[in-house]
């Protein structure tokens, strides 16, 4: 077993497809076949299923990804560490962020750090709160950014900024002449939303139940993966939606959404570390920056 199948195992794993993971690696398809191939017959397991022209884990390649990702979260820190002794001024920082803070509040972070160090190279993928936190949990991410308090054992929370909720609908919405005037009247609209662990699902349902509706009581007419697609749901006329002014600030100076006045808190954004690794001179370059 090598690292780079290992390597190539996680990123078939993530995809569930061999080209894409192939495309995304930049090596040949047939070296991904190869590579897997490989894995299964020294192994005598098989690792994912075929079928049709899909693929799947099966329940050893379940219990291989876990492993796999912590071998290599575990490889790239001990190369980090030598590369410490050397210089921190070049190298790689991976970095998760929910969809609210990657899209819109972390880029210009982004930029400020890179002109300060400009040879190292700042690799950012973008999920939901849940997925940021297990990523910084198994080791995947340097440091994560969410938008909701994750519960997550082990992981150390710090909150870098705050944000603020708001609640849109089209121009045509009902709500537009006639807004909401208490609690139950809601329930009077169809809702677009994020799935269920986004930090913009999670800071509305708290908000909600805080003022006494219980979360699962909007009707919810689509669950939607991204910001962008709720907001072009809701421009369309589907229903309403709670969404970050970041987010939503474009839409309404252009009159495509309607901000109906309805006190929802604001929230933190939060970073996430792992205390129980160690800090490359990397990230803690980024802590303690003036970035924040």
């Amino acid at each position: 077993m090598t690292l780079e199948q290992l390597r190539i195992f996680v990123a078939v794993a993530e995809r569930e497809h061999m080209t894409a993971a192939a495309r995304a690696l930049n090596i040949a398809q047939s070296a991904v076949s190869h590579a897997i191939a490989a894995l299964e017959a020294r192994h005598d397991v098989t690792l994912f299923n075929r079928v049709g022209r899909q693929i799947e884990l099966t329940e050893a390649g379940r219990a291989l990804l876990g492993e796999a990702r912590a071998i290599l979260a575990q490889v790239r820190q001990t190369g980090e560490l030598l590369g410490d002794f050397s210089t921190f001024a070049r190298g790689t920082l991976t970095i998760h962020a929910s969809q609210t803070i990657g899209s819109y509040w972390l880029p210009r972070r982004l930029v400020a750090f890179h002109e300060a160090y400009p040879r190292i190279t700042l690799s950012l993928s973008i999920g939901n709160s849940v997925q940021v936190a297990e990523a910084v949990a198994d080791g995947r991410a340097d440091i994560g950014f969410v938008e909701a308090m994750v519960a997550h054992k082990g992981l150390a929370l710090e909150a870098v900024a705050r944000d603020q909720l708001i609640i849109v609908v089209a121009g045509t919405h009902e709500w537009v002449t006639r807004p909401p005037q208490n609690i139950s009247d809601l329930c009077g609209s169809l809702w677009v939303l994020r799935e269920a662990g986004s930090g913009t699902r999670t800071g509305l349902e708290q908000g909600l139940a805080a003022q006494g509706l219980p979360a699962g009581r909007l009707p919810v007419a689509l669950e939607l993966p991204s910001n962008e697609a709720v907001r072009g749901a809701v421009e369309a006329g589907l229903g309403a939606t709670a969404l970050s002014v970041s987010v939503a600030a474009s839409s309404l100076e252009a009159g495509l959404l309607h901000h109906v006045r309805w006190p929802l808190p604001t929230r933190e954004f939060y970073r996430l570390t792992h205390p129980d690794r160690s800090t490359n001179r990397r990230l803690r370059a980024f802590l303690d920056g003036p970035f924040w």
